[in-house]
């Protein structure tokens, strides 16, 4: 039995040997050796305050948003990691210089399992620049687009609080924000009482009118974290209030002011609960000052535009969408004379073809009257006659001139004229054609 264990020694350690080899061939074919690059956006720079307290940030240089890192090892291993399993950093106090721009940061890549031997980084340096830093304060203007309350509700302030907010970072970058603002849009939409808006984020808008991106952000430091609290007050509506406007001075000699009327007549406003209060007191009409128009030695009408909103007792506002323009207009006739209105519907149109509709696009036409006697008390409208004509009839909008019979005793201080639309009468069947 011995001398069988002793016998073919040196082809027993051979079989040994190849047998050995064999089995490293084996696993290496099938678990070999590889390098693969992994593509790291967000390599974190440590040691800031290195240069913070020099008074200066850091910013990352745009072309350089990322860097690859290569991990060699058996490819079961390699194969099993993502992105997210290595880290990369690169470290201030590494640089060799905080002197130069761009300052280069080495980059160092650390993954779990895997020896610093076995890792990799191209490029090799981050490339930084140095800036110095800067505070700068800033009004938050609250913004809420086209969002309405309740019915009957209006919106009648949007406060920030804060009501200002200090904004810390790179000189270049805090020099470009135009302004500062918080949008609640989407928190007022059918409210029906005061409301408070919690945590509302801050946008920045730069000096081009766009909003800084969320790289650009990531530079600046905010009071509170970059969020402020909105309170939302509300006014109630009331609607049909009208005004009632004046003048100063006097006419020119032989004349006089026939009337005093404003475009529009009424209009809607929001309000405290204490000025509708006294809003109504004074039969929901709001009085002007005389000032806002000056008639001294005019002889013709008089208007003028005003800026409503600015007229306005306190506590006060137009309706979200009104028109801040007011037009004053005063009205100024030679004595003995009167504005009056003539329905368009009473002026007898008079050759028009059968084929041929006309409308008028007023309701009624002013007739500028002068009593020949200075006394229009006996004047009637309805002895008033008035009749259009026309010596070609054509589809089409027209200003015409309207013809005014008027009493014995009466004339016409301006010729009349009305707007009229004149199209073709639709034929039941011809249209079912």
């Amino acid at each position: 039995m011995k001398k069988n264990l002793t016998k073919n020694i040196p082809l027993k350690i051979m079989s040994i040997i190849v047998g050995i080899l064999v089995w490293l061939i084996v696993v290496n074919v099938d678990d070999p050796i590889i390098t693969k690059g992994f593509v790291i956006s967000d390599v974190q720079i440590i040691n800031e305050a290195y240069v913070d307290q020099l008074g200066e940030m850091v910013m990352q240089d745009d072309r350089e948003n990322s860097v690859r890192v290569y991990i060699t090892g058996d490819r079961k291993t390699v194969n099993r990691l993502t992105s997210s399993d290595i880290k990369a950093v690169a470290d201030l106090q590494q640089a060799q210089s905080t002197d130069t721009d761009p300052v280069m940061i080495p980059i160092t890549a650390t993954c779990s399992g895997i020896l610093p031997e076995n890792i990799s980084v191209s490029p090799q340096n981050l490339s930084v620049h140095l800036e110095k830093k800067v505070t700068k304060e800033f009004a938050i203007n609250v913004t809420s687009d086209d969002s309405k309350p309740a019915q009957g509700l209006e919106i009648a302030s949007l406060t920030a609080n804060p009501e200002k907010v200090r904004i810390t970072g790179p000189e270049s970058l805090v020099g470009k924000i135009d302004s500062v603002s918080v949008d609640v849009s989407s928190k007022l939409d059918g409210i029906d009482q005061d409301t408070m808006i919690t945590d509302a984020e801050l946008t920045i808008t730069d000096k081009n009118q766009d909003t800084l991106s969320s790289n650009s952000m990531s530079y600046l430091k905010f009071d509170n974290n970059g969020k402020v609290n909105v309170t939302a007050k509300l006014w109630k509506v009331r609607s049909d209030i009208r005004i009632s406007a004046g003048y100063t001075g006097e006419p020119a000699e032989g004349y006089v002011v026939d009337s005093v009327t404003t475009v529009p007549e009424t209009f809607s406003v929001a309000g405290s609960e204490e000025a509708l209060n006294n809003l109504k007191l004074q039969g929901n009409t709001i009085y002007l000052d005389n000032e806002n128009v000056d008639i001294s030695g005019k002889s013709n009408d008089v208007e003028k535009k005003v800026n409503l909103s600015e007229l306005l007792p306190d506590g006060l506002k137009l309706t979200s969408g009104s028109s801040t323009d007011l037009w004053i207009t005063v009205n100024i006739l030679p004595e003995g004379s009167k504005i009056y209105s003539f329905p368009t519907e009473d002026i007898k149109v008079k050759g028009l073809p059968d084929d041929l509709q006309l409308a008028f696009e007023v309701a009624d036409i002013e007739l500028k009257v002068q009593a020949e006697d200075g006394d229009l008390s006996q004047f009637d409208l309805k002895s008033v006659g008035a009749a259009l004509s026309m010596d070609d009839w054509e589809e089409g909008s027209y200003e015409v001139p309207i013809k005014i019979s008027l009493p014995e005793g009466y004339k016409l201080l301006e010729d009349v004229t009305a707007e009229i639309k004149i199209s073709k009468v639709s034929n039941v069947d011809s249209s079912s054609q």
